[in-house]
């Protein structure tokens, strides 16, 4: 039986059903194996709180030695200011439009946040909403660095830097992300090594417009073993902390490091060599494919081959037989899109012993 099961079987008869369950030990052993890997090249971390989304969870991490947060946008950035961080790194091209334009402004007020930017039209934008006090935003450049997302050529970031200085605002670097390394276990180092070539190309793109780049940000969980070039000074990863199917299956991680699973109930067996379980896509998201599945059930082969809203079909392989009541550990394929379906994290450790309730204090800040 591996930890996750018999986490499980600590749990029962305490819990609703679905309920996403966190081990704080793995979690844990994974935030301080992170900042350890930081910390030995001379990095600081940054994590992304869009994974947890959940003010304990980042409390964590900064005690554990991050020097500050990454949120994915404006209301996560004030849920975690609210509660006492105060270097918040807001790594996405933010549009000021409607209010936001104002609630930047306040955060500028009471901590130093960060904004990320990749054109001139939002450079401006944010100036403006700024009012007559720019200097209060620090903004970092956004470069592509082969993912295809968002992100200016690294060739652009110093004209980037010199209009966000010229209109009072305060460029203190730059920032990737190489999303293209998730695309299997080859492409970690190759987008790494992308993202290096484009900070560099990047960084002096900056000095030689006269500006030196405080904060050279890297990402992700699966590139992370490789950002260890040393124009990089600081990592953003963010799934790290829980862990989940695609992280394994791309190398980032081992099954004994996935930190959280959702617990499901077998509700339905009428359909032979299959049951029903009481989690859908509203617990899980809609991460998967047929080929990979919709989630694992721990300790087994079993793969859930398809989601409705509120239904798991679990296909029941050999020798694995579960009845209607039992309550089974489902590992999703990713996990971000899980922590936004509930209120409240689970919490135990490995032997389920001890049981908390963590609120997912984002949960539904979403601009």
């Amino acid at each position: 039986m591996n930890r996750i099961q018999r986490a499980l079987e600590g749990l029962l008869e305490r819990i609703d059903t679905p309920a996403p369950i966190v081990l704080a030990d793995v979690m844990q052993e994974n935030i301080d194996r992170m900042q350890a890997f930081a910390t030995q090249r001379n990095l600081h971390v940054r994590p992304h709180v869009k994974t947890h989304k959940c003010v304990e969870i980042g409390r964590r991490q900064v005690k554990a030695g991050a020097v500050g947060i990454t949120a994915g946008n404006v209301g996560e950035a004030e849920v975690f200011a609210a509660a006492g961080f105060d270097d918040i790194f807001l790594a996405y091209p933010i549009w000021p439009s409607g209010t936001k334009g104002t609630r930047i402004r306040k955060l500028a007020e009471t901590i130093r946040p960060r904004v990320g930017v990749d054109n001139v039209a939002a450079v401006n934008a944010l100036a403006d909403a700024m009012g007559d006090e720019p200097g209060l935003l620090q903004v970092v450049i956004e470069v592509d660095c082969g993912a295809r997302r968002s992100g200016a050529p690294a060739e652009a970031a110093g004209d980037l830097a010199l209009a966000a200085r010229n209109r009072g605002l305060v460029p203190v670097g730059v920032f990737t992300y190489p999303g293209h390394g998730s695309a299997g276990p080859d492409a970690r180092k190759r987008a790494a090594e992308d993202q290096d070539a484009a900070l560099t190309t990047a960084v002096r793109s900056l000095t030689a417009a006269g500006i030196t780049p405080e904060v050279v940000s890297a990402g992700s969980t699966p590139t992370v073993e490789f950002a260890t070039n040393s124009v990089i000074t600081e990592i953003r990863p963010g799934e790290y902390v829980f862990n989940d199917l695609n992280n394994t299956r791309l190398g980032a991680c081992t099954q004994d490091q996935i930190a959280l699973f959702v617990a499901g109930t077998v509700v339905s067996d009428w359909v032979p060599d299959q049951v029903i379980l009481d989690i859908g896509t509203k617990a899980l998201g809609r991460e998967g494919t047929p080929e990979i599945g919709y989630g694992a059930i721990a300790g087994t082969t079993a793969l859930l081959s398809k989601l409705n809203e509120y239904h798991g079909f679990l296909p029941l392989p050999d020798g694995f037989r579960p009845s209607v009541g039992t309550v089974l550990p489902v590992v999703p394929n990713h996990v971000c899109p899980v922590v936004v379906n509930f209120e409240e994290y689970i919490v135990t450790d490995s032997t389920g012993t001890t049981l908390e309730r963590w609120p997912v204090d984002a949960r539904g800040f979403l601009n």
